[in-house]
């Protein structure tokens, strides 16, 4: 695994169209995998996974503390591009396919197995669950007891995540229990 996160964190394959610094965090016995999105800009400068106010978030969601989520055993960080796509007209571009297409299915399979993975985000639910996915990203959210145990799809902890709690209050009544619960169960396991 060494290597291929080595290859991987020197990849230059979006030089032309952004500033590359891959940022994620594997390893072979990571317990739980978050599939993001892409790094925000925060993120980009700093190389550490989730270090904003989205991470901050998202470490709310899961009842876990820093120095957990940051333990690569415990939490595989694995999103759908590496490095910060850049800002568009309502908020961060994309995640540009070729990362994933690219380096997924090696990264994947340099995994044990994660007795969790977590779909952060439409495109990441877009990539793993395919036409399992529901119409929307909230009522993706809303079936996830439909896809197992396993896996769990959450939106995006941004800050326009705040208010789709507010329109969406089942969110922290049914779902977040249950991802902490999960998330407990895999981490001790």
């Amino acid at each position: 695994m060494h290597g291929l996160l080595a290859r991987v964190r020197s990849c230059t394959l979006c030089a032309d169209q952004l500033e590359p610094r891959p940022v994620l965090r594997l390893s072979p016995h990571s317990r739980v995998l978050v599939v993001g999105q892409a790094p925000g800009s925060r993120v980009h400068a700093s190389g550490i996974p989730w270090d904003d106010r989205s991470g901050e978030h998202l470490l709310e969601w899961l009842g876990v503390d820093r120095a957990t989520f940051d333990d690569p055993d415990a939490f595989g960080i694995l999103p759908m591009a590496f490095c910060y796509p850049g800002k568009g007209p309502s908020g961060d571009l994309p995640p540009p396919p070729r990362c994933a297409e690219t380096w997924h299915a090696d990264l994947h399979a340099a995994l044990d197995d994660p007795r969790l993975t977590l779909l952060v985000g439409q495109y990441a639910q877009r990539a793993v669950l395919g036409k399992r996915r529901q119409r929307t990203l909230t009522e993706t959210v809303r079936a996830f007891a439909s896809y197992g145990p396993g896996t769990m799809p959450l939106p995006h902890p941004s800050w326009r995540s705040r208010d789709w709690m507010k329109k969406h209050p089942w969110f922290a009544v049914e779902v977040l229990p249950v991802l902490r619960a999960r998330v407990a169960a895999a981490l001790s396991a």
